[in-house]
């Protein structure tokens, strides 16, 4: 079994670390440049920054804060909010970015993800799906969870790999914040189904949700940000606690 990644998440607005339940009641969660320094020396694989109201508000992702953070950490750096050129991908890799992740970008013009892979290589091309299940199956949301798509998740995964994407973070709206594990279907589906890493996102509340994801799906990584954040749980213990259950971290 390939070694699984702990990834903490960024999720930023207005320049500030923030977290929300279900994609709504965000809070203040800290300054990201501490956040990060903190995420690198607690033994994070990665780390994930998004700016989660750049497409919202039609604007380009925080450079400045990028680089603050490239500066202080030693891990890949994965970078999304407001992406939507080669261009953009270009300024936040001289800011410090090892990856970048797109979103609605992507579902407006599919093609930029071929645009981006075949600029930078398909390694730097992060798919992030916001999935929210519905009566028909797990549909596809943009602009940070406000719209609803006609697309699946399961076949909108399929795509992007074919059109060149390298990996794919898949969230759980349903999960998003509420502490009850992640979403174990969706993430199998899109983790069996694919052969680029997927990302299981939305729903770690303990120790024991990593365990789970690693055991029931084929994500190679699990993302969180609230416990994380608040100190409900450290990385180190997380990953000290899945070595003791013979899951294999880095």
């Amino acid at each position: 079994m390939l070694k699984k990644r702990i990834i903490p998440c960024l999720d930023i607005r207005d320049g500030r670390t923030v977290k929300g339940v279900n994609f709504v009641n965000i809070r203040d969660a800290g300054d990201a440049v501490e956040l990060a320094k903190r995420y690198a020396l607690e033994g994070a694989d990665e780390l994930v920054f998004l700016d989660i109201t750049a497409t919202v508000e039609n604007r380009k992702t925080l450079l400045t804060l990028v680089e603050k953070v490239a500066a202080e950490i030693n891990i890949p750096f994965t970078v999304g909010g407001g992406i939507n050129s080669v261009a953009d991908v270009s300024a936040l890799i001289q800011a410090g970015a090892d990856k970048i992740s797109i979103n609605s970008a992507a579902v407006k013009n599919p093609a930029l993800i071929r645009e981006l892979a075949g600029e930078f290589g398909s390694q730097c091309v992060v798919l992030a799906i916001d999935a929210r299940l519905e009566s028909d199956g797990w549909k596809v949301y943009v602009h940070g969870g406000r719209t609803p798509t006609p697309l699946y998740a399961l076949d909108w995964a399929a795509e992007a790999e074919r059109l060149g994407a390298g990996e794919i973070l898949l969230t759980s709206m349903n999960h998003d914040g509420a502490k009850t594990g992640f979403a174990l279907d969706i993430t199998q589906a899109v983790a069996q189904q694919l052969s680029i890493p997927v990302i299981a996102s939305g729903g770690a509340g303990r120790k024991e949700d990593f365990k789970i994801v690693f055991e029931k799906t084929e994500a190679s990584a699990a993302l969180a940000a609230g416990i994380f954040h608040f100190g409900e749980i450290s990385i180190q213990e997380v990953k000290q606690y899945l070595r003791s259950q013979n899951i294999p971290v880095r």
